[in-house]
């Protein structure tokens, strides 16, 4: 089985915080001058000559006309006709240049009356553009979730081709936008469920459709059927079984879909307990042999011969664990790589905090290789199963090669 047959069941993202709300750019009509006026930066007089180092507004119509990041944050240009101003980069339709006025600083173009554009966000040139345009895409998908969301609708609402706005969220976020809508919807059907709404109403409450192939889609993504999910998961069997391992005792648990957790304790009494901690509302029944090929593939990849096929695993994961747990299944065996190295492998450089978290709360200790990661000097670090588990592992690996 390859990598990509791992099931991940509960695949969400977090939602932003950002209030802003996108807006149709359009306004009562602000007029500054007669159309027949050539416009000037209002940071010098008319007819007045442009300084050596500031750039004549021939110039700057230029910039604005090839979207021009490079002009960013030297002046911002407002359009009389909707009343709104933007920075030289705004994906924007380009305005009639008899309706375009130039300033050096967004704060002029507010005394002036202009409203900043939603969409380029020229107050906003500290931050990153990419990141802030995901963002505002993020917004409107939530706005939006009880209607279809489709590229070309994105496409049209933020002036990009559906093919270019896709690369840029994913390359911001590492989904798509309908990947996240997805995860918007099942965070609140999960939430509306949990509150004890019926199934019907929780579902189109979080914007899905009542069709049979919906209803199987969030089955799926739950790992259960919706009412079984509002119930508690109290039908949901879990089969495990026990057995010794070269880090002691072993616990393999898994469901009908895959393997569900892999535990390691000094005895069976402890991986039981803590089977019931991660599933509090599922029938566990002890494996009457079934989980033994199983059982007998982790203890060969123990004993330092790695497998030649992936585990069935049925995990759920945050769209940021995926990521990072896909990312661990591809270090080579023997090989180790640093927090920081994962970071940067999955997009997030300045994540190594949460790559640590979302090690420590791998379920399936082994299949997912976490131990293999360490700290920047090369040092074993923290382990869900205890530092010498992570140690002993890494040396049976390399005892391996």
């Amino acid at each position: 089985m390859t990598l990509t047959d791992m099931t991940f069941t509960d695949l969400t993202f977090p939602i932003m915080t950002t209030s802003a709300i996108l807006a149709e750019e359009a306004a009562s009509p602000v007029h500054l001058a007669n159309s027949n006026t050539t416009k000037l930066s209002d940071d010098r007089p008319a007819g007045a000559q442009p300084s050596d180092d500031q750039p004549s507004d021939d110039q700057r119509w230029k910039a604005v006309l090839a979207r021009d990041a490079g002009h960013d944050g030297e002046f911002v240009f407002a359009v009389s006709s909707t009343g709104i101003y933007c920075r030289p980069s705004c994906p924007a339709r380009r305005p009639r240049p008899e309706n375009v006025t130039f300033f050096s600083r967004p704060e002029q173009a507010e005394k002036a009356g202009f409203r900043a554009c939603l969409r380029c966000r020229p107050k906003s040139l500290g931050g990153n553009l990419q990141s802030d345009s995901a963002k505002e895409i993020c917004r409107y998908i939530e706005q939006h979730l009880d209607e279809p969301i489709t590229l070309e609708r994105l496409g049209k609402a933020f002036g990009q081709s559906p093919f270019h706005l896709q690369r840029r969220f994913k390359a911001a976020l590492g989904i798509t936008p309908r990947e996240y809508a997805d995860s918007c919807r099942l965070r609140l059907l999960k939430r509306n469920l949990q509150a004890g709404d019926n199934v019907t109403r929780a579902m189109y409450d979080a914007g899905y459709g009542s069709s049979s192939r919906l209803y199987e889609k969030t089955a799926s993504q739950l790992g259960m059927t919706p009412d079984k999910y509002r119930r508690g998961a109290i039908a949901a069997t879990i089969r495990y079984a026990c057995a010794d391992s070269p880090l002691g005792r072993m616990l393999i648990a898994a469901t009908d879909r895959g393997v569900c957790a892999i535990q390691f304790a000094r005895a069976d009494g402890e991986l039981i307990e803590g089977l019931k901690r991660e599933f509090p509302f599922a029938v566990r029944k002890p494996d009457e042999g079934g989980l033994q090929p199983w059982v007998a593939a982790l203890l060969e990849k123990m004993a330092g011969r790695e497998l030649n096929a992936a585990l069935p695993l049925d995990i759920r994961a945050t769209a940021f664990q995926r990521r990072v747990w896909t990312y661990l299944q591809s270090i080579p065996f023997g090989a180790t790589r640093s927090y920081s190295q994962v970071a940067k492998a999955i997009g997030q450089p300045s994540a190594s905090r949460a790559v640590a978290r979302a090690c420590a709360t791998n379920p399936v200790a082994v299949a997912i290789p976490c131990h293999r990661v360490v700290r920047e000097d090369g040092n074993i670090s923290g382990y869900r199963w205890g530092v010498e588990r992570k140690k002993t592992l890494l040396e049976m690996e390399q005892r391996g090669l």
